[in-house]
């Protein structure tokens, strides 16, 4: 569990760990990123007054490192079998979650990982159902090149999987997305799995990338898929990468356009003709001249 600066939220989420009815030990680790608010007090209340059969193991960092860094830092710190993630503002609701996804995996040694739906929790306390699994994809079953085409459908509360990945490489700590990087570096392993159960929270508009608009969350997709491209060693997910890269490059393209000192350039016309409807095109262009 990372948390920073979640002192209104982070009671839900360990809530949420302590009431887990499994029939295999449970250590709850959190890392706290140099948070100037009071999680340090609330987690500490929680560690004094424990009377459940959960290990708590709290630190928190002197200086901020970042939020991948103290994400992979913490994933380092683990040592069971299997690994489930709660960031500190989000929840889980179904106090068999985690028995239902590690039997699952126990009893399916060729998938990797578990995910399920989840409540997506809006700042103006909307709820809606998770839009991730229900508009992208609905089949159980998924494999890297799902993960590599469709992207970050799986909110990172539901997922629980198989401590595999012992060395992280460079690339990772440079990603400004975590949770997917690290997906297709498990789906290298492995297969995924949906289970049906909805039975965790998630909190948009309140994480870093959630609360970035569309423009900068494009920029950073391009910088972590171009992050992964490096690592992955498949030559097809290699080539799925790029196409998203590419799409996400066009994402950012008025802003850019806007920006732009020579729109006569003959390679800049040619790339934006090939990618542009017109009337955006033309439309960019009158922007940038009456600015």
């Amino acid at each position: 569990m990372i948390t920073y600066n979640h002192k209104a939220f982070i009671n839900q989420a360990i809530e949420g760990v302590l009431m887990q009815e499994t029939d295999f030990d449970i250590e709850l680790i959190i890392a706290d990123d140099a948070s100037p608010d009071q999680t340090k007090a609330i987690v500490e209340g929680y560690i004094n007054n424990n009377s459940k059969n959960i290990l708590i193991s709290y630190t928190k960092h002197s200086q901020n490192i970042g939020m991948i860094n103290n994400f992979i830092w913490a994933l380092k710190l683990c040592k069971g079998k299997y690994i489930a993630i709660c960031e500190g503002d989000d929840y889980w609701t179904d106090p068999l979650k985690l028995q239902r996804q590690l039997e699952f995996l126990e009893c399916n040694p060729e998938f990797v990982l578990t995910y399920h739906p989840v409540d997506v929790l809006f700042p103006d306390r909307r709820i809606e159902e998770d839009f991730g699994i229900k508009n992208i994809i609905e089949k159980s079953e998924t494999n890297i090149y799902d993960v590599a085409t469709f992207g970050n459908f799986i909110h990172t509360p539901s997922v629980v999987f198989r401590n595999i990945i012992k060395e992280f490489p460079n690339q990772f700590y440079q990603s400004p997305i975590g949770d997917f990087f690290l997906y297709m570096l498990l789906a290298e392993h492995g297969n995924f799995y949906a289970l049906s159960n909805k039975m965790a929270v998630y909190r948009y508009g309140v994480g870093i990338h959630s609360s970035q608009d569309s423009q900068e969350r494009a920029k950073h997709w391009i910088k972590t898929l171009s992050l992964i491209k490096e690592v992955i060693k498949d030559n097809t997910i290699k080539k799925i990468l790029e196409l998203r890269i590419q799409n996400k490059r066009l994402q950012t393209l008025p802003s850019n356009l806007q920006s732009m000192q020579d729109l006569n350039d003959i390679n800049t016309a040619k790339v934006l003709i090939r990618f542009v409807p017109i009337k955006n095109l033309i439309s960019a262009i009158f922007r940038k001249i009456w600015r």
